[in-house]
């Protein structure tokens, strides 16, 4: 069935997975997380298994249930699945997976090691290898320029672009520059690939550059929010996209650039506490939840996005 372009356009949200005290994947808080994320109507999909969902801390087994769990949970709703590994032949088996859990799409990660240095070849074999290993469309990822050498060139990029299957960038490049430039190198070349502005302390200039979609964690705590930030810019009401940006700033700094030796991915978890969403803001170790300084940063930056004052004296 040949692949429609607008299945990832819009917002989908970058959803976190729930952890049991012995860290197996805690079933029922997963599926009211999404449950949650779903029942905002402007969600168009899910990528799961991202850095959001603690890929590089979950075991291969675990990673498939999550798909599962989800595709059972949420039969029409369109999945793109993390794959990461340091070893490209487990990547492919990971994408495999993922095509048997009932998966719509794979968003293929770089090896961590690459950020030390990578090569042309060695990035299209990985890439190559995963895409044979299944039918499923696949989403590449721009790592942030300042993750050492793991973003790629722009040469890189198209070399990408040209490997079959391949249907969009998550451009997370994190600096706007680059990924203007990225975008424009990729749709002269590749006008049917999508490229998603993904960075999610500058969606509002993402958004006024150009973009099909978003794959953002910033949706998984505050949906309503994002996808009005989304509807604002494609109705070009720029008063009402900058006003709503204001209002998310502090919040995304506070979880996106928070102190060194904090997780983003934890503090998502945090700030889904203080709202009541989730039980507690356990993450795989040695991820471990802000402190409490960092959580009161959390706690009034959701309270500017949100115009309202938190009530939480149930934290723990």
């Amino acid at each position: 069935m040949p692949f429609d372009p607008t299945r990832l356009h819009g917002i989908h949200a970058a959803t976190v997975c729930p952890l049991r005290p012995d860290y197996a994947i805690d079933r029922g808080g997963l599926a009211a997380h999404v449950t949650r994320v779903m029942d905002c109507a402007g969600i168009k999909g899910l990528l799961i298994n991202g850095h959001a969902g603690e890929n590089a801390q979950l075991s291969r087994e675990a990673k498939r249930e999550v798909v599962e769990i989800l595709r059972d949970a949420f039969p029409d709703v369109w999945l793109t699945c993390g794959v990461y590994s340091e070893s490209a032949l487990e990547a492919a088996d990971h994408a495999r997976d993922v095509a048997a859990a009932g998966g719509d799409a794979v968003l293929v990660f770089p090896p961590n090691g690459w950020a030390l240095g990578q090569s042309l070849a060695s990035v299209v074999d990985h890439h190559a290898r995963i895409a044979g290993a299944t039918d499923l469309p696949v989403v590449l990822y721009q790592a942030p320029v300042t993750a050492g050498r793991m973003a790629y060139p722009v040469e890189t990029l198209l070399a990408l672009c040209a490997l079959p299957h391949v249907v969009a960038i998550k451009e997370g490049s994190w600096e706007i520059a680059r990924y203007d430039a990225n975008r424009r190198a990729v749709r002269a070349a590749f006008p049917d690939i999508a490229v998603l502005a993904s960075g999610d302390e500058h969606l509002l200039t993402g958004y006024l550059i150009g973009t099909e979609g978003s794959q953002v964690s910033l949706a998984a705590v505050l949906p309503d929010l994002t996808v009005d930030l989304w509807d604002a810019a494609a109705a070009q009401d720029w008063d009402r996209a900058r006003a709503l940006h204001d209002r998310l700033a502090p919040l995304v700094s506070a979880i996106y650039s928070p102190p060194p030796g904090v997780s983003p991915t934890a503090c998502l978890k945090t700030c889904l506490v203080l709202l009541g969403h989730l039980d507690n803001d356990r993450t795989a170790p040695p991820t471990r939840p802000p402190g409490d300084a960092h959580r009161e940063v959390l706690r009034a930056a959701l309270e500017v996005a949100l115009t309202r004052t938190l009530d939480v004296a149930q934290y723990g």
